[in-house]
This record gives structure tokens, C-alpha cells and sequence, in this order.
């Protein structure tokens, strides 16, 4: 039957001790970057430092999190949280120890923070495949919208109310906090009860098994096309990186204004992911994806001509409305279309594209703004967000014409190669 109760997924205990378990674990990771990069600019006056620890951290996550899915798919994802999320509780206290002094020791703190990556390379996919676990399969979308919201809504508390401690407390006090909410998130997954989980033989060779999980992907029409989607939108539409230019050329509003511009997105994103968990915008997925990305390239026009402070605002609003709906889709297609026993390995093909998108769309951005100016390279990502739309609606006919059957989740199938429910 079709659940219309936009609360059922907050029933179930074990799903309301998820959402508390990655609602703390999000306070701590976005309180840690806010943190952590301040920190080392403080020591180094350098911008440099900055891009050193982005790298840092990026490097073991991109190149663990591949078998870190092989990982959550022969080994128990519940204990693979419990350890990751110790693991992140004790970076945590080391931090605040390194800190106690005059002046915290770089190398000290980069390397620590090495550390943390590695923990979330195997973090990442076992979290994304242990939601599925938890998860009842006709309240996978309902129960995705909300722990969505709760994830974006950490993602904006936990670096506001960071800032406000550092000013209290310094470095070792946000640290001191920070490892608190950790805990909070180990002990929260630690409630969770054993889940069952097909755990697959590991005498395979470790490269053939995670192999199978890209050969899935690449061989689902629909996955592959929605990932590349997201994947081209966010590499060439992104401009959060480019916000400072924006906020103190262009519309000159300063450090205020700024942050008014960074938590707009996340705003929009919250709204209609919290209006998803009654309407998700899932029965006709396929087109509704598409409109959505084809609709975040339209915002980012109208953002890159804007001069007035407040439709820039009502811009950044509709890019975090649209990536919302895509990102409700995106994470629902992945759960209903991934078979259990290798969900770990297709969450970590989707979390290489996320982290590619994210990191390399915000070296191209301040590549093609220093060559061009930000206002054309923020047009011009529009543009060619608008023209991947365009290609994936050609190319990509599966996805277009994706649908799910709301009342019992199957998807319904295109052509007759159309991706199986799972």
C-alpha cells in the first residue's frame, strides 16, 4: 500500500538512531573542516596550507573508498561504523591534545587529519549500503528525504555554531565538542541491532569483486547516467567555490553577505527535502531528474547576472531546490536499483563521483575564473550544464524514462533492458 504519512520512517527505532548517528557525525566532520582549516591558517598565514589539507584528506578517501566497498560488502557494516566512527572520536581527542599548547605542530595536525581520511574512505560506502540494511523498502524514499534534511541541516548548524565556541573557547574547546558529538554518533550506532546482511565469499580476488561493482553500474543505463549527470553538472555548474569573488566584487556585501550566499543552497536543499518526505518526485524519476539539473543550470544564470544582492540569494535558493530533488532521486535510485550484496561497492562508485565533482569542479572553477573572469566561467558552467542535460536525455533514453511505481516501489521498466528492481 502506498504510505502516505510523511512521518513513517521517524517510527522506526532503528532508522530514528541512524538519522541521530549521521546527524552527529555531520556536526563533527563539517565542525572539523570549519576548524581545522582555520587553525592552519592561523599558524601559517598562508593560503597555500589550505589547498595542502584539502589534498590531504581527499587523498586516502579517493583512493580507499573503492575498497572500502568491497569492505562493506564481505564484512559487517555495522562493525565497520562503530570502528570508523571510534576512529574519528579518537582524531578528535588527539587534536584537542595537539592543541593545548601555544601553538599546535603542523605536520602534527595533517597528519591526523590523514588519518580521519582513511577512516573515511571505509566510512562512506558502509554507511550508504547499512542505510539500505535499515531501511524497509517502501519507505526508502521517505526515510532518504529525511535523513537528507537532517543531514543538510547539520551541514549548516555545525559550522555556525562552531565559529561561536572558537571565539569562546579556541581550538581545544571546538575539538572537546566536536569529539562529544562522535560519541554521540558511535553510541547512537551502537543501539542499532545486528542487522542481517549477505556476506559475500571473500577467496575472489579483491580487484575482479570491485570490479563487478563498476561493470554493474556502467551496465545500468539509468545509474550510470543519472551519476554522470551529477557528475558533468556539479564539475562545470559549481560555483560555491567562487562565492568570495561574488560576495566582495560583484555584489559587495562582504564576510556577512557571504555567509548568507554559502547557506542559501543548503536552505533550498532542506526545503525540498523536507517536502519530498510527503511528495517524493519519484514516479516519473527520470524525467523529473533531468527537469531538475536542466533547472539548477537556469539558476546559475540567473546567479551569474545578478547584481542585486537578494535575487542572488533567490538564485543560490533554486540551485540547493534543484540539486535537492536530484538528490532524492539520485539516492533512492542507487538503493532500489542496487542489489544488497553489492551495495557497498555501487555507494563507493557513487562516492568517487561525488568527491571528483566536488573537489576537481572547484579547482576548474578557479582555473577558468582567473582566465576568464568569475561572471563568464559561472555563465559558461551554466551553459554547459544546460548542454549535459541535453546529452543525457539523448543518450541516456533509460533514464529518461525511468519510473517507479509509488505504491510498491518496483521500477517500472522502459524497454525490455530497462534496470531490474532488486
Amino acid at each position: 500500500m502506498t504510505n502516505t504519512n510523511s512521518f513513517s520512517a521517524l517510527k522506526i527505532r532503528d532508522i530514528q538512531l541512524f538519522i541521530g548517528s549521521t546527524a552527529c557525525f555531520t556536526l563533527g566532520s563539517r565542525a572539523l573542516a570549519v576548524v581545522i582549516g582555520f587553525q592552519i591558517y592561523q599558524i601559517t598565514h598562508n593560503a597555500l596550507s589550505l589547498g595542502w589539507l584539502g589534498l590531504v584528506e581527499a587523498i586516502p578517501a579517493l583512493s580507499l573508498v573503492l575498497f572500502g566497498g568491497w569492505v562493506a560488502d564481505h564484512y559487517n557494516r555495522r562493525r565497520i561504523l562503530l570502528i570508523t566512527r571510534m576512529a574519528s572520536l579518537i582524531c578528535a581527542i588527539v587534536l584537542t591534545t595537539l592543541s593545548l599548547g601555544h601553538q599546535a605542530n603542523l605536520l602534527g595536525l595533517y597528519s591526523v587529519i590523514f588519518l580521519a581520511g582513511i577512516a573515511r574512505g571505509f566510512s562512506d560506502p558502509a554507511s550508504s549500503a547499512f542505510e539500505a540494511q535499515l531501511v524497509p523498502k517502501n519507505l526508502t524514499v521517505n526515510a532518504s528525504s529525511w535523513i537528507s534534511s537532517f543531514w543538510i541541516s547539520c551541514s549548516v548548524i555545525g559550522p555556525a555554531v562552531i565559529g561561536f565556541v572558537f571565539d569562546a573557547k579556541g581550538a581545544a574547546g571546538c575539538y572537546v565538542l566536536i569529539a562529544t558529538w562522535f560519541l554521540l554518533s558511535w553510541i547512537c550506532m551502537l543501539l542499532i541491532g545486528p542487522k542481517p546482511q549477505v556476506v559475500l565469499d571473500r577467496s575472489e580476488p579483491i580487484t575482479k569483486s570491485i570490479a563487478l561493482g563498476w561493470k554493474f553500474v556502467f551496465s545500468n543505463q539509468a545509474l550510470i547516467g543519472a551519476m554522470a549527470l551529477d557528475l558533468f553538472a556539479v564539475l562545470f555548474g559549481g560555483m560555491i567555490a567562487l562565492l568570495p569573488v561574488f560576495a566582495l566584487d560583484i555584489l559587495h556585501v562582504g564576510a556577512k553577505g557571504l555567509g548568507f550566499l554559502n547557506a542559501a543552497p543548503a536552505l533550498g536543499s532542506l526545503i525540498i527535502m523536507l517536502y519530498a518526505t510527503k511528495h517524493p518526485p519519484i514516479e516519473h524519476a527520470g524525467r523529473n531528474l533531468l527537469l531538475s539539473v536542466a533547472g539548477f543550470g537556469v539558476s546559475i544564470l540567473l546567479f551569474a547576472f545578478s547584481t542585486n544582492f537578494y535575487l542572488s540569494l533567490f538564485a543560490l535558493l533554486l540551485t540547493g531546490v534543484f540539486d535537492g530533488v536530484s538528490m532524492v532521486i539520485r539516492r533512492s535510485m542507487i538503493r532500489l536499483l542496487s542489489p544488497d550484496e553489492m551495495r557497498g561497492r555501487i555507494s563507493s562508485v557513487g562516492w568517487i563521483f561525488i568527491c571528483s565533482s566536488n573537489e576537481l569542479g572547484a579547482f576548474e572553477s578557479g582555473m577558468v575564473a582567473s582566465l576568464i573572469g568569475a561572471v563568464a566561467c559561472v555563465w559558461v558552467g551554466g551553459l554547459v550544464t544546460l548542454g549535459v542535460v541535453a546529452a543525457a536525455a539523448v543518450l541516456a533514453p533509460q533514464l529518461r524514462q525511468l519510473k517507479f511505481d509509488p505504491k510498491n516501489l518496483d521500477v517500472r521498466p522502459a524497454t525490455d533492458h530497462s534496470p531490474k528492481d532488486q
